[in-house]
């Protein structure tokens, strides 16, 4: 069929010889230390413990089984020594002594034994096979012979290869000569002339001509089943050449135009001999390989602008049946099973040929013989699988096959061209025709309704708790699957009732299914059945919504999801509703990752009030609604996750507000001093609900969450508000009155939640981040007593004008009575932090007179600002000495009375 690299067949097998005469060098030099060692054992006539053996030698050469004598008796004398005249007299007849000894092992084969009698033998095999091959292909290239005569000579050479193979064998078994277990000569001599024997008859068919399809595919099955019949005698050598051979023929005989109906008939004579050999012998390598090889002979074709659909079609649907005849544990010819098992070949043997039917409808653009192949093997694995549980496997690939087919449906086609077929242009892209979407919206349904009834109809017929549970989950994913596929194909994700309406049947449907299951008797896996219906029923009602309503619902529906699932969970404790909870909340992360405005450019302009606060004030209310249901059974990864979106959104929510708050709907705009000092505040104010929240949750997100919006409101209050926005050193905003301003806002009530914050974490983390907080707290406040006293003199924009000598007076009278103000309340509520932050205050208030007010004040001013910062010092000196240190005076010692 196809032309392949012949002359690299030479390089790989010299390469493989290469790498093989290496391995065979280091097992001799093995072979040879331990045989050594067993001849110095049998020397030395005592017990010795024989080396190691490595796995590779244990396969080939059986374990010696040593004999020792046994022990003696604890109060047994040993034997005496055997005299001269004892040792020369024979043992007794029948007498222990008589025992032959224990033979010694037969050494293992060396590296000159395996050459000659294994590789040798085995690339003669191959060379014969290959012979055979390139001798047709010469003599087609060449035209030496007639088309007649390279038939029968291939024939001839076929048949005097098995007649050779057959001979070699009654030979071996009537003579001394004991064949080598995995690479005798007849093995491979009857491999190589049944591999001539399939490429002669099918160049005589293909090629040629010479054979109808009926009286090759008759040869064929005979040269098969003589394949089938030959390894089982020979053993699995010669399956394995066998059906290598039979699926490179096609290869290495090519013709110049490929003949898809020969090369997948020939192929399915060839994938039934094989699996019948691996049924008869057990043979699961057997099955596996012919299952790979099979798929792969599916792709040639595919890549064509016209593929031929019937005979892949036929190719997959011929490997489905020969499958589950033959290879599906418990069904029809298949090996047994015990039951309630989910054997792997039997699942992956037909999610293979599932795999190759998709393909197949993809590359075909999604032709109707194409649509209808994929749907008979769906049907057929549903089928199969409710016969034999050990393919229940299957249906999940089958579940995801159906999606990813009508997923490329409606990603691939223009749902206008369902009103005007052609497009614009005439005969430009492809053509919607009625019919093909007819028929894809019938097979929707039928796959829909097959999954679903089927799934439900399969509950309690398994004693094992894992195959209701597949079939559950295909049965409630599987149609929800197909209605978004085609609600975006057919509707293209814009509002749409009769999808809503859909949805909302469906979710009738699955909430039927569950009212029905809980009714019955416990059995293994109806619970988790049962959990997963209602599932699906508030799945279908969220998309209901999501169909019915504008875009941004589809974010709350899944939320809601979330916290229906979470609440199922409450009532009847499965942990795959609780997983499922924590995977909602990640989805609706996830879309918000996509377009953080929810709903795009629709948001509107109305404060507060806007799709920002459905869009993340429902799904923020939901995640902690769900949080709370799921705590009262455990704390567990899926309710860490929960929590985490909980507070993601709560914070998203509040920035997202601000942001449209601060730029009047305009979410691109740049930020501003109002923005950062709102996102301080409400960050700050989180923190400290979050604080008081994980102490008695003693929940680990809590924990993480109250260090993060601390963290992530200390670097928008440095960069922001303190560098970036500050209105004294970049920012020419205008802060508004003379009390009520931005610097309220911005800096003082900042400081007043950063105070509160250190007075929420003290006694709870460390002295040295609560302190941190308290500084920051100290710092703001400074920073809103200075910009105050800026603003009284500079009006509302603080950025422009020079400082006179009055406003650095008051500076320094502005910062010491802010020094004295904290030093009065630290004495008041006798706390030491307040204390200190005054000393640090006033140190401040001293350096400044001294580098500041000393250089840049002149006349009364600079006179003032040192009387009143020596008053102060002195007043604070004398405060510390009769309030906070106040010395005891000793009475005077009483004088003694005189005697």
């Amino acid at each position: 069929m196809f032309d392949g690299p012949f002359d690299v067949f030479a390089l790989i097998i010299a390469i493989a010889a290469f790498f093989i005469a290496i391995k065979a060098s280091s097992q001799a030099a093995e072979l040879r230390r331990r045989l050594s060692s067993l001849e110095e054992m049998v020397y030395a006539q005592r017990p010795v413990q024989p080396p190691p053996v490595p796995a590779w030698v244990q396969a080939e050469t059986p374990a010696p089984t040593p004999t020792e004598p046994p022990p003696l008796a604890p109060d047994a004398e040993p034997a005496p020594a055997p005299s001269i005249t004892e040792a020369a007299e024979p043992p007794l007849e029948g007498s222990p002594e008589a025992a032959p000894p224990p033979p010694l092992p037969a050494p293992a084969p060396g590296f000159e034994e395996r050459l000659g009698t294994r590789w040798v033998v085995w690339i003669g095999g191959l060379a014969l096979a290959l012979g055979g091959f390139f001798m047709v292909r010469y003599s087609i290239e060449a035209g030496l012979l007639g088309p007649g005569v390279r038939v029968f000579l291939g024939g001839l050479f076929a048949l005097a290869l098995l007649g050779a193979g057959e001979w070699t064998r009654r030979k071996e078994s009537i003579s001394t000569i004991q064949a080598l277990p995995i690479a005798n000569i007849p093995a491979i001599l009857t491999a190589a002339g049944t591999a001539v024997a399939f490429a002669t008859i099918y160049a005589a068919y293909a090629l040629y001509g010479f054979l109808v399809p009926a009286t090759a595919f008759v040869l064929l099955g005979i040269v098969a089943m003589g394949t089938l019949a030959a390894a089982l005698l020979h053993g699995p050598a010669l399956a394995g050449l066998g059906v290598v051979g039979a699926f490179v023929t096609p290869i290495l005989v090519s013709s110049g135009k490929p003949d898809y109906w020969a090369l997948y008939i020939y192929l399915a004579v060839v994938t039934a001999a094989s699996f019948g050999l691996a049924r008869i012998r057990l043979w699961r390598w057997l099955a596996v390989t012919t299952i790979a090889v099979a798929v792969l002979w599916t792709f040639p074709g595919l890549d064509t602008e016209q593929v031929q659909v019937a005979p892949h079609a036929f190719h997959v649907i011929a490997g489905f049946v020969l499958a589950a005849l033959l290879v599906v544990c418990g069904f029809m010819f298949g090996p047994t099973i015990e039951d309630g098992e989910i054997e792997p070949v039997s699942s992956s043997s037909l999610a293979a040929y599932l795999f190759g039917a998709m393909l197949i409808v993809l590359s075909s653009a999604h032709a109707d013989l194409a649509l209808i192949a994929f749907a008979l093997l769906v049907a057929g694995t549903l089928f199969v699988a409710w016969r034999a549980p050990a393919a229940t496997g299957a249906l999940g690939a089958a579940g995801a096959a159906v999606f990813i087919v009508f997923a490329e449906w409606a990603v691939r086609a223009n749902p206008d061209m369902l009103v005007l077929p052609g497009g614009p242009i005439a005969g430009v892209g492809p053509t919607a025709i009625d019919g093909s979407v007819t028929l894809h919206l019938v097979t929707a349904a039928v796959f829909a309704a097959g999954f679903g009834i089927a799934g439900f109809l399969a509950q309690g017929r398994s004693n094992s708790a894992v195959i209701p549970v597949v079939w559950s989950t295909a049965a409630v994913a599987t149609p929800i699957a197909i209605l978004v596929a085609l609600y975006a194909r057919i509707a293209h994700l814009d509002r749409s009732i009769p999808f809503a309406i859909l949805a909302v049947l469906l979710a009738a449907a699955f909430g039927a299914a569950t009212e029905a299951l809980s009714r019955r008797d416990d059995r293994p896996g109806l619970a988790t059945s049962i959990a997963l219906f209602a599932t699906g029923t508030l799945g279908a009602l969220a998309l209901a919504l999501t169909f019915a309503l504008e875009k941004g619902w589809l974010t709350i529906a899944l939320a809601l999801m979330s916290l229906g699932t979470a609440w199922i969970s409450l009532q009847r404790p499965i942990p795959v509703l609780r997983r499922l909870a924590a995977i909602f909340a990640a989805i609706v992360t996830a879309r918000i990752g996509y377009d953080p405005r929810i709903v795009g450019d629709a948001v509107g302009t109305t404060p507060v009030f806007n799709w920002l606060l459905w869009g993340y004030g429902l799904p923020a209310a939901s995640f902690w609604g769900a949080s709370i249901f799921l705590r009262r059974r455990a704390d567990d990864a899926p309710l860490r996750v929960v929590e985490a979106a909980a507070i993601l959104f709560t914070a998203l929510l509040a920035f997202m507000e601000i942001r449209h708050f601060a730029t009047g709907g305009r979410m691109t705009a740049a930020p501003s001093l109002l923005e950062f000092a709102l996102q301080v505040c409400i960050t700050l104010a989180m923190a400290i609900g979050l604080e008081r929240l994980r102490l008695r949750s003693g929940s680990l997100v809590h924990n993480v969450g109250a260090v993060a919006l601390t963290a992530i409101a200390g670097v928008i209050s440095v960069f922001g508000l303190l560098i970036l926005e500050n209105p004294l050193l970049f920012s020419g905003v205008n802060v508004g009155g003379l009390v009520f301003n931005l610097l309220l806002l911005g800096y003082a009530l900042p400081a007043v939640l950063m105070l509160l914050l250190s007075y929420a974490v003290a006694g709870h983390r460390s002295v040295a981040y609560a302190n941190t907080i308290a500084g920051g707290a100290l710092v703001f406040a400074l920073s809103y007593v200075t910009l105050e006293i800026r603003r009284f003199y500079h009006g509302p924009v603080l950025l422009y004008g020079g400082t006179t000598g009055a406003e650095q007076y008051t500076y320094s009278i502005g910062w010491l009575a802010f020094g004295v103000v904290l030093l009065g309340v630290g004495i008041l509520v006798n706390s030491e932090r307040a204390r200190l932050a005054s000393a640090a205050v006033i140190a401040l208030t001293i350096l400044k007179a001294f580098v500041i007010d000393m250089s840049t004040l002149t006349g009364v001013y600079r006179a003032l600002s040192f009387m009143c910062l020596g008053v102060v010092l002195v007043a604070i000196g004398w405060l510390y000495q009769r309030i906070l240190f106040r010395r005891q005076v000793a009475p005077p010692p009483a004088p003694q009375a005189s005697s």
